[in-house]
């Protein structure tokens, strides 16, 4: 037997009421753990700092910590400039201790860290074995010999796709790039599954994700504006951080006055959790993933095409390994080409039921057992 421990970011919530991707990212995998009969092998728990959300997700056994000292929001920028001089980060130091502190208490074991470089450094003398979980460009702002540094305990480093793989071998030393393994996601196809009806009427677009413009909600808007026709619906779901009730943010003021050029109708709803989601996605046809910023995965993309929905998606980071050919892509810097992809399915309803059933079935064949099972061999095989 051998415990794997989830360290996820000290203050993020291990709960269905948060749209966090790590926490979902977790509970999948260890969903995926249960279905596939490996518990017994592996079992999961997850680090958690005391305080934060409930109801948890029940795939995964909880080891609570008390809430450390939160460094200064400015401390990241003092960090950066201090690794340069060879000074270790203090503030993910800070940050990370009481969760590295919980984990040793615990029986050795396999740690994930997810999105936290230093954890394998704060447990460099533990009997622990470590493991880096990437599901971002974390190493952008480091040097090599840093990166070696911090990273050298660690015994892999997964990606969450094979465009992030290379971001990160990027700022690697050779050495450690050979540690690098690829785990994609994989998508509950169980909880996000087709509806048996659609509701009546013209076609959805919608959009789903933070009201940021690295999301590119409004890419979406200036395609509808640019495809000029008034027999479709667009409904644009999130708001700029996990808060339903926030005040509105420049940019989302920006987008409603751009949705007001648009000749058809435009709904924004606020940020939903995700439990929310297959409701919501089912009373739509197309969505829409027009992001800017080079996404290494893209989790709405795959719950999306669970759904039997068709995705169009912007051609950047790990969106395409994601979708394959059960989606279109398009380049985002050029929202012609999106409003093309939205003129072919809204007048080609074949078309789109075609996209639809294969994005349904490469969802089936990826999902959390699927996603499950490429991390057990990584972890299967460490040294």
């Amino acid at each position: 037997m051998r415990p794997i421990y989830h360290v996820i970011t000290p203050g993020d919530h291990y709960s269905p009421r948060t749209g966090s991707a790590i926490p979902t990212v977790v509970h999948g995998l260890a969903t995926g753990a249960a279905l596939a009969d490996d518990v017994a092998e592996f079992p999961q728990r997850v680090i958690l700092e005391r305080g934060t959300y409930e109801p948890r997700y029940p795939s995964a056994g909880i080891v609570e910590y008390a809430p450390g000292r939160p460094a200064p929001g400015r401390q990241r920028y003092v960090d950066a400039l201090g690794a340069r001089l060879g000074i270790m980060r203090r503030g993910a130091v800070r940050s990370f201790t009481a969760a590295a502190g919980a984990v040793r208490d615990q029986p050795p074991g396999i740690v994930l860290a997810h999105n936290a470089p230093i954890v394998s450094w704060l447990l460099r003398d533990s009997p622990h074995q470590t493991v880096l979980y990437a599901h971002n460009d974390l190493l952008r702002s480091y040097t090599r010999s840093e990166a070696a540094r911090v990273l050298g305990p660690s015994n892999r480093i997964i990606a969450v796709s094979d465009s992030l793989a290379g971001h990160l071998s990027a700022s690697l030393p050779k050495h450690l790039v050979s540690r690098i393994r690829v785990v994609p996601n994989g998508v509950d196809a169980e909880v996000f599954s087709p509806r048996e009806t659609r509701p009546a009427g013209p076609v959805r677009v919608m959009f789903v994700g933070r009201m940021i413009p690295d999301k590119g909600a409004d890419i979406l808007l200036t395609a509808a504006q640019n495809l000029g026709r008034s027999d479709v619906e667009y409904t644009i779901v999130g708001s700029h951080g996990f808060d339903s009730g926030a005040a509105l943010s420049d940019y989302e003021r920006q987008l409603r006055r751009q949705a007001a050029e648009v000749p058809a109708p435009v709904a924004f709803l606020p940020f939903v959790p995700r439990s929310a989601l297959p409701e919501l996605l089912g009373g739509a046809d197309i969505l829409v993933l027009p992001s800017r910023w080079q996404e290494p995965w893209a989790l709405t993309a795959g719950e999306g095409m669970a759904m039997g929905m068709a995705v169009v998606a912007a051609r950047v980071g790990g969106i395409p390994q994601n979708i394959g050919d059960a989606g279109v892509l398009f380049d985002p810097r050029n929202p012609a080409e999106l409003s093309a992809a939205l003129a072919d399915l809204i007048e080609n309803p074949s078309r789109r039921e075609r996209f639809g059933r294969a994005a349904r079935a490469r969802a089936q064949s990826h999902d959390w057992t699927w996603a499950w099972r490429q991390l057990a061999a990584v972890l299967q095989d460490l040294d």
